[in-house]
């Protein structure tokens, strides 16, 4: 009795892979600047930090009920492991669809993601915004923003699945939308309430996109062209054979 086997993701365009490999080579480039600045401790880069932090304190600690909503949205609906447990949703949908590849392809790029952020916070070791009266506090170094890139990197994943199993248009764009709230969102949180640089998050948006982009440029090369020069070899055999 033959028994059908469940398909492969579709492949995706071919002509994208350039342009993706070109976003995490622009995104990395931009982060590999902005670090340089950091550690060099570039006057205009700081004082640019400390007068965003400076004028969002006072609004922090004169309106405690917002405050307090910002705060569940840091530590809760944007926090890292509400991402991680959104990325683990996927990988189960994939488990089912017998994807194996696809699951340990994006656990790797989460991981990436965590090892790289804690690498260079402790390379860097740039210190937190310190205030006399905090509204929240955080552990570990800044740069980069660990909450920051998390996001980014579990959106872009997201969007990029959907993106790879051509979904709907419909529901893309509203991924997109969803994702593009939940970046920029995560990243007001965080300077909001006082624990992080501007900086620091901006290299979390850059470093994410870069890791989020070069896997899936990866992911079309190593594996999508293989499966496709199979697939033109096997076109080719059976030509011959006709």
């Amino acid at each position: 009795m033959h028994v059908p086997t469940r398909p492969a993701a579709p492949a995706a365009p071919r002509h994208t892979a350039h342009r993706t490999r070109q976003c995490a080579a622009v995104l990395c480039a931009l982060f590999v600047v902005l670090l340089v600045l950091v550690a060099c401790s570039w006057g205009p880069l700081i004082s640019l930090d400390r007068r965003v932090a400076d004028g969002l304190h006072p609004v922090a600690v004169g309106h405690r009920d917002w405050t307090r909503v910002v705060r569940w949205l840091s530590g809760v609906l944007w926090d890292p492991w509400t991402m991680r447990a959104a990325l683990a949703v996927a990988a189960a949908w994939l488990a089912r669809r017998r994807e194996w590849l696809l699951v340990a392809w994006i656990a790797a790029t989460s991981a990436l993601g965590t090892a790289l952020q804690q690498t260079i916070k402790a390379a860097v070791g740039r210190s937190r915004p310190h205030w006399p009266d905090p509204v929240a506090t955080a552990s570990y170094q800044a740069f980069p923003s660990g909450h920051a890139l998390t996001a980014t990197v579990t959106c872009g994943l997201l969007v990029w699945l959907l993106w790879l199993h051509r979904s709907r248009t419909g529901v893309v764009r509203v991924a997109w939308a969803v994702s593009a709230v939940s970046v920029i969102g995560v990243g007001f949180t965080r300077l909001y309430l006082g624990v992080h640089w501007l900086s620091d998050v901006v290299a979390g948006w850059l470093l994410g996109g870069a890791l989020v982009a070069a896997s899936a440029w990866t992911y079309e090369v190593l594996v999508r062209g293989r499966a496709d020069e199979r697939t033109s070899r096997i076109a080719c055999l059976t030509r011959r054979a006709r």
